[in-house]
């Protein structure tokens, strides 16, 4: 059986599709379905975004923003 391979999207294409449950992460032109956070995940997570903005954030060199989709 041969395969197609899949359509490689730009960011931009990525970016105007409808949100989807679960979402759609976005890698090298392709799309793959987010995997379901697990509690460690979310406990990392949280504590990178408290850090990043505690640094970051005061200096206006960044923002973390957890849920944002694509870039701002």
């Amino acid at each position: 059986m041969v395969q197609t391979p899949a359509k490689t999207l730009t960011m931009a294409e990525f970016l105007q599709r409808p949100e989807t449950k679960p979402g759609n992460e976005y890698l090298e032109g392709q799309l793959s379905q987010k995997p379901m956070p697990q509690g460690k995940h979310s406990k990392l997570q949280g504590r990178l975004v408290t850090e990043i903005n505690r640094i970051a954030e005061p200096a206006q060199i960044a923002l973390a923003l957890p849920e944002l989709r694509g870039l701002a």
